[in-house]
């Protein structure tokens, strides 16, 4: 059994009554290892999923991978920013910054997705932060919004998703209202503790409750391909090919 981690010294960037939990739901090591398995993560998932009903896939044109050929899976940390209602020239001058995602690096534990449901136009992740995130040693992040310093998280080999660039830093523009509760990410609600599936297709998220349903799906369509790729390699012909259930 993996033990439950201490309660963490919260940093104060959001109010603590704002942190739902500090201890998420986590599948078992030995499932985040066997989806790591599958050759075509995302692929494989979505159709896993849809066989059970489950519509949760991301495509990547909408959260697209700034480090192409990685593949992710972890636990979701959760994050929610909101737009601020105050000038923003005001909000620069007195330095008043009020994104907190740098609370759920400090809440996470190694091999965890930080998953912040943002705005677009504007930051929601900027380099220090994911330099802090790679620190930590989580897999990488999931922003549905912007991000800036592309190049500082590529340069680290840390992966994250998003909806694109900008050089416009939130630190004034949003706030962060809440960490380890229920996000929407481009329309899909994820919870903390979901498991995060990402590589270049795009971006998966398996809810907790169905995590070992879905592998046991996702390992099915995985075995019966990897026999249509065989019986392909092998040279048989196209009329058979299409005959055989493979699935």
């Amino acid at each position: 059994m993996t033990p439950t981690p201490m309660p963490r010294t919260l940093t104060g960037k959001v109010a603590a009554d704002r942190v739902v939990t500090q201890t998420i739901p986590r599948v078992p090591v030995s499932t985040i290892e066997a989806f790591r398995q599958l050759s075509d993560l995302t692929c494989t998932v979505s159709d896993a999923m849809d066989t059970l009903g489950i519509a949760a896939a991301v495509p990547g044109h909408v959260l697209q991978p700034m480090l192409p050929g990685q593949r992710i899976v972890g636990p979701a940390v959760t994050v929610r920013n909101i737009e601020r209602r105050d000038q923003i020239h005001a909000a620069a001058q007195g330095k008043v910054n009020r994104m907190g995602e740098t609370e759920a690096h400090n809440l996470a534990e190694p091999g965890d997705v930080v998953v912040i449901e943002g705005l677009l136009g504007c930051s929601n992740l900027g380099g220090q932060s994911a330099t802090i995130g790679h620190r930590q040693g989580e897999a990488g992040v999931i922003v549905d919004g912007s991000i800036r310093d592309p190049d500082a998280s590529r340069s680290l080999g840390f992966p994250v998703w998003c909806r694109g660039v900008t050089p416009i830093t939130g630190k004034w523009r949003l706030e962060t209202v809440e960490i380890n509760g229920p996000v929407s990410i481009c329309g899909v609600q994820v919870n903390p503790g979901d498991l995060v599936c990402a590589d270049d297709a795009g971006v998966c998220f398996v809810p907790h409750a169905h995590a070992e349903a879905v592998l046991e799906q996702a390992r099915l369509i995985d075995a019966g391909d990897a026999r249509r790729k065989d019986d392909i390699a092998a040279g048989v012909d196209v009329a058979t090919l299409v005959t055989r259930r493979y699935k």
